[in-house]
C-alpha cells in the first residue's frame, strides 16, 4: 500500500494536482444556491435594468412574438439526451436579464448569450454584440410522441413558470411567490434572476432546475424536481430570506384566466358559449373536507379568504372538457391544465385565498389562488416550503370518492313562469364517485347553509343528461356579502356524498 500511495504522489507532483481535480471538487447542489439567497438577502436590493438596443426596447408585443429562437442552435441539440433547451429574447415587456448556467458533472458554466440563435420575422437577428443574456427559456421533451420534442415548461417574465403534461395546451401559470397580491397597496413581484439546470443522463427522463429569486423585500432559493408525463409532476422546494417584515405572502402561487362561463352574468358580446383556463378552486382542508368554488368574473374585486391548518391540497381546475362548451377551435380552452398543490411538508395555520379581478379580456390572467401563512415573515428568518405541482387533464391525484360539482348556474327565484325578482335560484349539478352507488333518490339528502339570507325551495333530482343529480334550491339575500355551502348526504349514514359547494354572492 505504501509503494501505491508513493507511485500516485509522484504523478501529482509530475502532473500537478489538478489531476484529481474532478474527483475532490463538490458538485453544485442545491445548498449553494441557498446560501446565495442567504447572503443577497444581507444586501440591500439593487434594482437590475438592462439598456436594450433601441429596436429591442421599443418592440411590439406582435414582432416580440416573432423573435424566435433556433433550435439548432440549442446547447443540448443532438446531444442525444431526452431535453432540449431554447431560449427566449429580451425585449418588449421582459426587461429583466436572466443568467442561465447549465450543470454538467461537477462543473457549472454560464450559456453564453448568441444573438445569431434567434430570427425576427424568419430573417436572421441584426448584430448584436454586448453579452445581454436571455429573458427566460423553456425545455423540451417528447411529450406526446418519441419523435417530437414537445414544449414541457417555461420559465419567462418574474417568477412565472408554465408547464403541461400529455396532451394539454398551456393555460394557467404557476409563480414562485406572491407578495401583498389583492392588497391596495400594489402588489411586489420578485422575480428569478438567476438559473442552473443539470444537464440529465441519457436515459434519465427527469430534470432538475435551481433557481435564484430575488425582490426588494425578499430573496429565495427555489428546487424544480421535474418528471414528465400522463401528468406532469414538479415537486418545489422554496427556502425564503426576507429583508424585512412582510404581512403577506403567498405561496405555491397559481395565476389564471376566466372571463365567462355558465354562471356569469356580465354578459360578453362574444359567440363562444365559455371563455375561460380554469373554472373552479378546489380544496382539500386539513380536517378532510372538499370544497369546490366555482370561478366567476363580475364587476367588483372579490376576494375569498380559507382558513385552515395544515392544509392538503388546493388547486385551480378546468373541470369542463367538453369543446362544444368552448367552441374555439383554436385556443381549445377544454385542453388546458389543471394544477393541484399537495405539501409534502406541513404548510402550518393560514388561509388560501383567491383573488378575482374584474376582466373585459381573455388575454389577461385575472384569478390567483395561493397560501398566506398566518405569521408574517420576520427579517432575518429563514422559511421553507416544500409541496408537488400536478400540471394534469384528468383528476387521478384527486381520487376524494366523492361526488364532484359539475356545473353552477343561477337566476331568478321562484317558481318556473312565476319569477321572484327578490330571490336568486342555485342550480348545482354534481355527479360521480358514491352517487352512482345509489340507486334510490330517497337516499340522498340535501343540505344548503348560508351565512347571511334565507334559504327556501330545496329540490334535489336526478340530472339524465350528466347522469348525476341537480339542486335546486332559492335565496334570497339581505344586501350583504354572504357565503353559502351546499352537498348531498346519505340518509342512511349521515356521511357526504359530494363535495362542499362553496360560494360568495356579492350584493
Amino acid at each position: 500500500m505504501k509503494l501505491i500511495s508513493g507511485f500516485f504522489l509522484v504523478v501529482a507532483l509530475l502532473f500537478g494536482q489538478d489531476c484529481f481535480a474532478n474527483e475532490t471538487k463538490p458538485v453544485f447542489s442545491f445548498n449553494d444556491v441557498i446560501v446565495k439567497a442567504r447572503l443577497l438577502a444581507e444586501q440591500e436590493y439593487q434594482e437590475e435594468k438592462s439598456e436594450l438596443p433601441e429596436k429591442l426596447e421599443k418592440m411590439d408585443y406582435d414582432d416580440f412574438r416573432s423573435l424566435r429562437y433556433v433550435r439548432e442552435k440549442g446547447p443540448w441539440f443532438s446531444k442525444n439526451i431526452p431535453f432540449e433547451i431554447q431560449f427566449f429574447h429580451m425585449g418588449s415587456i421582459f426587461k429583466n436579464a436572466v443568467k442561465v448556467n447549465e450543470i454538467v458533472g461537477s462543473q457549472v458554466r454560464k450559456i453564453p448569450y448568441d444573438f445569431k440563435a434567434f430570427t425576427l420575422n424568419d430573417q436572421p437577428l441584426y448584430e448584436i454584440n454586448e453579452d445581454i443574456n436571455y429573458a427566460g427559456f423553456r425545455l423540451h421533451y417528447p411529450l406526446n410522441t418519441p419523435d417530437y420534442y414537445d414544449e414541457l415548461i417555461t420559465f419567462l417574465g418574474a417568477s412565472y413558470f408554465r408547464a403541461l403534461g400529455q396532451n394539454q395546451k398551456y393555460g394557467l401559470s404557476a409563480r414562485g411567490l406572491a407578495i401583498d397580491t389583492g392588497l391596495q397597496s400594489g402588489e411586489e413581484f420578485p422575480f428569478f434572476k438567476e438559473f442552473w439546470i443539470k444537464r440529465p443522463m441519457q436515459r434519465v427522463r427527469n430534470i432538475t432546475v435551481y433557481a435564484l429569486l430575488d425582490s426588494p423585500r425578499i430573496t429565495g432559493a427555489y428546487s424544480f424536481f421535474i418528471r414528465p408525463g400522463l401528468t406532469t409532476k414538479i415537486d418545489v422546494s422554496a427556502v425564503l430570506f426576507p429583508r424585512e417584515k412582510i404581512q403577506k405572502v403567498g405561496i405555491a402561487p397559481l395565476t389564471s384566466m376566466y372571463l365567462f362561463g355558465e354562471n356569469t352574468k356580465n354578459k360578453f358580446f362574444d359567440y363562444r358559449p365559455e371563455v375561460h383556463d380554469s373554472d373552479g378552486l378546489l380544496i382539500h382542508n386539513g380536517a378532510g373536507e372538499w370544497l369546490w368554488r366555482p370561478l366567476d368574473n363580475s364587476r367588483h374585486l372579490r376576494i375569498s379568504s380559507f382558513e385552515d391548518q395544515n392544509i392538503l391540497g388546493f388547486g385551480l381546475l378546468q373541470r369542463d372538457r367538453n369543446a362544444d362548451h368552448y367552441q374555439d377551435f383554436e385556443a381549445n380552452y377544454q385542453d388546458r391544465p389543471s394544477v393541484w398543490v399537495e405539501p409534502l411538508s406541513p404548510f402550518g395555520q393560514g388561509v388560501v385565498e383567491l383573488v378575482e379581478i374584474p376582466s373585459d379580456k381573455e388575454i389577461h390572467d385575472n384569478v390567483v389562488a395561493f397560501f398566506v401563512p398566518k405569521q408574517p415573515f420576520e427579517k432575518g428568518k429563514e422559511y421553507r416550503f416544500d409541496y408537488r405541482l400536478y400540471w394534469m387533464k384528468d383528476e387521478n391525484p384527486l381520487e376524494s370518492g366523492l361526488g364532484e360539482v359539475v356545473s353552477t348556474y343561477s337566476g331568478i327565484g321562484g317558481v318556473s313562469g312565476a319569477g321572484d325578482e327578490e330571490t336568486i335560484k342555485f342550480v348545482i349539478d354534481f355527479k360521480g364517485k358514491e352517487l352512482d352507488k345509489l340507486m334510490q333518490d330517497q337516499s340522498l339528502v340535501p343540505v344548503v347553509e348560508t351565512s347571511l339570507g334565507k334559504i327556501k325551495n330545496i329540490v334535489i333530482m336526478k340530472n339524465p343528461f350528466i347522469d348525476g343529480y341537480r339542486l335546486f334550491f332559492d335565496y334570497k339575500p339581505d344586501g350583504k356579502t354572504a357565503e353559502l355551502r351546499a352537498f348531498i348526504k346519505n340518509k342512511n349514514n349521515n356521511l357526504n356524498l359530494t363535495e362542499v359547494w362553496s360560494y360568495q354572492y356579492l350584493p
